[in-house]
């Protein structure tokens, strides 16, 4: 099936071609390329499989780049495309462009129609001496092609016999597609306010490693940061502060949606959090009346947690709680509402269970699918519901029991606002250490036990106590979030730490170009990471 599918695709191609082709070239490069070997590609995540053919594509001003038309979401990632190729060499790469008189290479992004391409996000790759071909059954899948495509381009031009500089792409065949299908990270935006750009550069990093979610921590006991118009001192009270007492913050709905667009333009689902019954002081202080912890609620800069709860027997909590959820839910078209639901240690258990129970029904009212912290599995849930296995691997076997699916975040291992180390000025420890080694060399598919079929993917969360900037997020997520993301991609006999960190020391060019503030761990020779083909595949 792969054989035909590639044959009618290079049919479809050469039609392309031959239609584009209609001027005789009035020039010819001469190319000296050096023996490339595309399996020596330092690509993150891993793909399932890479073919070397040890040839060169020529990247140049006499590339194009075609796409399947009246294919919803093929033309934007051409152009997507496009824009990141002028962004690494400088070249003007037209899209589906009518007459390109010297045209030599082509790029093609392919609405394929293969069932060898398993779900929505698989790719299949082609690159031969004249053209690069991406075949997909989406958009979706299309766009992490395309993070591949992008991962292949040289930093540098090579040297060729030609009077224009190339960038030369290594041929080779790539089949590929993820092992989880929800692969995320989460954003703490609560205890300190990130702005929308912010939001935006790290959707940026995300997509290039092939994350599919983002999952936004909105409200917790120091700040309430989304409006909520039918309860508008939220915002007006509850996001006026955050941890260490700066200004605070929060996302006018407007807002809000510009990141929900921003992530869906990446493949990108937000998933949405209001964090409750406990974390819920800036809500209380917002409103008084739904405060059910006997204090007078206050403005709270600290950092301790499990002191607050909603009154979970009053019916105006659950009126206000359908509101938010109505609101929020009509603003993000994804699939999933997170209730938060971890460290409500003032509320007493029968009532965490009656509040959990009622939550889930107004989440099923507005069409979306539950995802709590593993506390919520003590509830009598449906199954369609999803448990954040963050602590208590008792709490996972229980969601296991009730045949919910479980996202793998597992502290010890998953939390990027851990210390790397002793000497770490960032982050917390209560969890351990987390060096870049640490958080790639374990087993999400058999962690703790939970059984891969109740597996819906990981998430790598990053709490904000200790972080109030981009560069201090950076510092905190990278290069670990990198690792997480081949977890959540790559199969585990394609998983190898040696392997892993020589590639990993590659990603340095990408990550100064994008001016981010990695830490730079000890265990990784970030010297070897000027990679060129033609240093590790000449004669």
């Amino acid at each position: 099936m792969i054989k035909s599918t590639f044959i009618k695709s290079i049919f479809v191609f050469c039609a392309v071609v031959a239609f584009m082709s209609c001027e005789e070239k009035k020039t010819e490069r001469v190319l000296n390329f050096p023996k490339t070997d595309l399996a020596l590609a330092p690509i993150i995540p891993k793909p399932v499989k890479v073919i070397a053919t040890n040839d060169g594509f020529a990247l140049d001003h006499l590339t194009a780049i075609y796409t399947s038309e009246n294919e919803i979401g093929f033309t934007e990632v051409g152009e997507f495309l496009s824009d990141k190729i002028k962004s690494k060499t400088n070249l003007i790469v037209p899209v589906n462009a009518t007459e390109i008189p010297e045209q030599e290479g082509i790029i093609y992004i392919n609405k394929a129609d293969s069932t060898d391409l398993k779900g929505a996000e698989a790719y299949q790759l082609y690159i031969t001496k004249d053209s690069i071909l991406l075949n997909a059954n989406t958009a979706e899948g299309a766009f992490r092609g395309v993070q591949t495509l992008r991962q292949i381009i040289p930093e540098t031009s090579t040297d060729t016999l030609a009077t224009y500089p190339i960038w030369t792409i290594p041929t080779g065949k790539i089949i590929d597609s993820p092992i989880f299908e929800y692969r995320g990270t989460m954003l703490d935006v609560a205890r300190h306010f990130f702005s929308v750009e912010d939001v935006k550069k790290y959707i940026d990093l995300l997509a290039y490693y092939k994350y599919n979610v983002l999952h936004l921590h909105l409200s917790d006991d120091q700040g309430w940061r989304i409006e909520i118009k039918s309860w508008p001192k939220l915002t007006e009270i509850g996001g006026s502060t955050e941890v260490g007492g700066e200004s605070g913050g929060f996302y006018t709905q407007e807002d809000y949606k510009e990141i929900v667009a921003y992530a869906a333009m990446h493949h990108i689902t937000i998933v949405p959090e209001i964090d409750m019954p406990g974390h819920t002081n800036a809500a209380s202080v917002s409103y008084p009346i739904l405060n059910g912890n006997g204090k007078t609620p206050k403005l709270y800069e600290g950092m301790k947690v499990g002191f607050s709860t909603f009154d979970t027997r009053k019916d105006t909590v659950y009126s206000f709680i359908d509101d938010v959820v109505r609101e929020i839910s009509e603003l993000t078209p994804g699939p999933y509402f997170h209730i938060g639901g971890d460290e409500s240690h003032v509320t007493k258990k029968k009532d965490y269970i009656y509040f959990v129970e009622k939550v889930e029904k107004i989440v099923h009212k507005y069409g979306k699918r539950m995802i709590g912290w593993d506390e919520v599995a003590t509830a009598n849930i449906s199954s369609s519901s999803i448990s954040q296995f963050w602590a208590s691997k008792e709490n996972a076997d229980m969601a296991v029991e009730k045949n919910m699916k479980v996202i793998m975040s597992p502290a010890k291992k998953a939390y990027l606002d851990m210390k790397y180390d002793s000497l770490s000025p960032l982050g917390l420890t209560w969890s351990g250490f987390i060096p870049v080694d640490t958080a790639y060399v374990w087993k999400p598919e058999a962690y703790e036990g939970i059984p891969l079929k109740n597996i819906l993917g990981i998430e790598a969360p990053l709490w904000s106590e200790t972080i109030s900037t981009i560069e201090e997020l950076e510092y905190l997520a990278f290069p670990r979030a990198i690792g997480y993301a081949e977890l959540g991609w790559t199969t585990e006999e394609n998983r190898d730490w040696e392997n892993y960190k020589t590639r990993l020391a590659a990603q340095a060019p990408f990550l100064d170009r994008m001016d981010v503030k990695y830490y730079p761990s000890p265990l990784i020779d970030w010297e070897k990471s000027k990679f060129t083909y033609s240093e590790i595949t000449k004669d």
